[in-house]
């Protein structure tokens, strides 16, 4: 019986005061994507007030329609949580369906060093606010790749990324970083695991989608490459810009000219484009450094294609906040900046009233880089841009191709078509979401309350059987209690069969949505210090510790 006291004890704890949106206090690591007007934010780790890191059980969103008064950004909303069957992962990437109304996660892994099981391929239901299993992937989970989804097309892709323990069930070893590109078909339920640009492995870049050539370009840049093999790391030229066509399936490679940034790695990036396509540009924010530039970067770029020149958009702020692993998302002519760690020690929480949410005015309509979000803003070209490829904010770009020429004569030629995508039918007819239901912050703090009394109460009851049984046992004469009790299980049903690499086959419904039960994980904090680099090198030429990852104090 003394067994079970702590955990109702820690359940009463982590339900009492810790709401995700009143108690915010900083996230990062996470995952984020759009669907239908709502910014989704899953896993990662998060702090709430006066308390350290735990690993964040909550899947959140900000509904861009509506906008905080006291923030000026999206509201955010914690209507939906995980329970211990669902992993929370940190480096991981969450691909959008707006067609299907899901959310697919992949990969990820678990900064404390707890290896996390990622066994089954996971996809959120949005209209039915449960979690399904579609099998076992073909392909192993990385964490920290490049990677992008494409509703339009149904296709999710990832490049590069870590191989560890952290991320793949039963491996042994030291993380080693990969180079190749996974492809993953919604529609279909089909894996691909295909070529990179190279065979050197790679993480921790960004990839983008741009609407050119037949149906889109991927762009890849960034993070660290591993030349010798996985012994020692070493930063990617940001000069080197990868481009793939994905109708043809083949991979280029650019040289980009102009104010390079430093080199970096975990930050993040979203991609814009002139409403007559004659600019793609795709705007960096952010990032950890190497070497002398270790704590990181408070910056913006623009890489401006196809003339492939990075332009400085935002030099810094003047107190130096640099941050990372954090995530970016772009709506309109704005691009949302969602949490990240500080490790220059600033104050310990990032931007509380505005859950860490930062808006990038992209066109710079409101004469600055950054600005209280405005729920519809079309994307114009900002003067920074116009100076280098010419034409105005609304396009006509007079310079469409590099001073030095393309590497390959397709490059020119993609750039010139806009990408043609049929348009996808739903592969399941989505249930009704306008029965859906905002818990507002006193809401969730009174059904946090709610359980804890309730399991008090149940508590007091099996406190009450127990000493009851006792004495009865202590009775020779009487005879044992009846028993009618039997224990339940709770669940989401599933759909009647799940999928793995395009093949059906019937299962039992699992246990993938039950009852929420937060699993609390701390993370070490250490100050004035770098993040390591899933035990490869830290900087540039460095051999391999092994450490976690740590999180610092700080905030923009």
């Amino acid at each position: 019986m003394l067994k079970i006291l702590p955990i109702l004890f820690l359940f009463v704890e982590v339900s009492r005061g810790q709401d995700p949106v009143k108690n915010f206090c900083r996230r990062f690591g996470h995952q984020s994507t759009i669907v239908d007007r709502k910014l989704y934010i899953d896993g990662g780790q998060t702090n709430w007030e006066g308390q350290g890191n735990i690993t964040n059980p909550w899947l959140l969103y900000n509904d861009l329609d509506v906008v905080g008064a006291k923030s000026g950004m999206p509201q955010l909303y914690a209507n939906w949580t995980h329970n211990s069957t669902i992993p929370s992962v940190s480096g991981g990437i969450l691909w959008p369906d707006s067609v299907n109304k899901r959310l697919y996660s992949y990969g990820g892994d678990n900064p404390a060093g707890t290896p996390v099981e990622i066994s089954q391929f996971l996809s959120y239901d949005i209209a039915r606010n449960q979690w399904d299993a579609f099998g076992t992937p073909s392909v192993q989970s990385v964490s920290w790749g490049g990677g992008v989804g494409v509703s339009e097309l149904g296709k999710g892709f990832v490049l590069g990324g870590w191989l560890s323990n952290n991320s793949v069930p039963g491996w042994i070893g030291d993380p080693v970083a990969t180079s190749n590109l996974i492809q993953y078909d919604m529609d279909q339920k089909l894996w691909k695991n295909s070529s990179g640009p190279d065979t050197t492995p790679k993480a921790e870049g960004v990839m983008v989608y741009l609407p050119a050539s037949d149906s889109g370009l991927l762009v890849y840049f960034g993070g660290i490459i591993a030349p010798s093999g996985n012994s020692t790391t070493i930063a990617a030229n940001m000069s080197t810009i990868h481009i793939f066509d994905i109708s043809g399936g083949k991979w280029y490679t650019q040289t980009a000219v102009g104010t390079i940034p430093q080199a970096r790695r975990r930050f993040c990036a979203g991609a814009a484009w002139s409403p007559d396509r004659s600019s793609y540009n795709i705007y960096l924010y952010g990032g950890l450094g190497f070497d002398e530039n270790g704590p990181g970067f408070d910056d913006i770029y623009i890489l401006s294609l196809p003339t492939f020149t990075w332009i400085k958009f935002f030099d810094g702020s003047t107190d130096g906040v640099p941050h990372h692993s954090l995530t970016c998302n772009v709506i309109g002519g704005q691009m949302l900046v969602i949490g990240g760690t500080f490790p220059l020690g600033k104050p310990s929480c990032d931007t509380p009233e505005a859950w860490g949410t930062h808006n990038v005015d992209m066109g710079k309509q409101s004469g600055s880089q950054w600005q209280r979000y405005q729920t519809n803003l079309s994307y114009v070209v900002p003067p920074e841009v116009i100076a280098v490829v010419g034409g105005s904010s609304q396009g006509s770009a007079t310079i469409k191709s590099p001073a030095a020429g393309f590497s390959h004569r397709d490059l020119q030629v993609y750039f010139a078509q806009t990408a043609t995508v049929a348009l996808r039918t739903p592969t399941a007819t989505p249930t009704s979401t306008s029965s859906e239901s905002k818990l507002s912050s006193g809401t969730i703090g009174g059904i946090a309350a709610g359980c804890a009394i309730a399991f008090l109460a149940i508590f007091a009851g099996i406190t009450f059987f127990f000493l009851r049984h006792r004495k009865n046992k202590l009775a020779p004469s009487a005879p044992p209690p009846p028993t009618d009790y039997e224990p339940q299980t709770m669940f989401h049903n599933n759909h009647d069969s799940i999928y793995s690499n395009g093949r059906e086959s019937k299962v039992e419904p699992q246990l993938l949505d039950s009852i929420p039960s937060p699993r609390i994980t701390e993370v070490a904090e250490l100050s004035g210090s770098m993040v390591p680099n899933h035990g490869l090198g830290l900087g540039m030429g460095s051999k391999s510790p092994s450490s976690p990852l740590a999180e610092f104090p700080g905030s923009r």
